[in-house]
C-alpha cells in the first residue's frame, strides 16, 4: 500500500511542478503593466486587463501550496519506509563448526612422485 501511495504522491508532485512552471511562464511581470496602458493586447484578453493576473496569481499560489505539501508528504513517506531484509540467511541459525579428525598423512616414496 505504501508503494502505491508514494507513486501517487510523486505523480501529483511532478504534475503540479509542471503546472507551476507553466503558469509562471504565462504570467507577465510588473513592468509589462506599462505596455497595457499604451494599448497592449493584455486588456483584450479573456479575463480582462486585471482579471487574468488575479486568476493566474491565485492559481499559482494554490499550485505552489500543493507542491509544498506534496514535498513534505514525499519526504515523510520516504523516511518511513520499512527496512528491506538484508538476506534470506540473516535469520537462519547456524550450528557451531566442528573440526573433523585430521587424516593420516599419506607417505609416498620419491620414486612414485617423479614422472617418467
Amino acid at each position: 500500500m505504501g508503494e502505491y501511495l508514494f507513486s501517487l504522491v510523486l505523480t501529483v508532485h511532478v504534475l503540479v511542478g509542471l503546472g507551476v512552471i507553466g503558469l509562471v511562464l504565462v504570467q507577465h511581470g510588473k513592468g509589462a503593466d506599462m505596455g497595457a496602458a499604451f494599448g497592449s493586447g493584455a486588456s483584450g484578453s479573456l479575463f480582462g486587463a486585471s482579471g487574468s493576473a488575479n486568476f493566474l496569481s491565485r492559481t499559482t499560489a494554490v499550485l505552489a501550496t500543493v507542491f509544498f505539501l506534496t514535498s513534505l508528504g514525499l519526504s515523510f513517506l520516504a523516511s518511513n519506509k520499512p527496512a528491506a531484509p538484508g538476506s534470506v540467511m540473516e535469520g537462519a541459525q547456524t550450528a557451531p563448526a566442528t573440526n573433523p579428525a585430521p587424516a593420516a598423512p599419506v607417505e609416498s616414496s620419491p620414486a612414485q612422485s617423479i614422472p617418467k
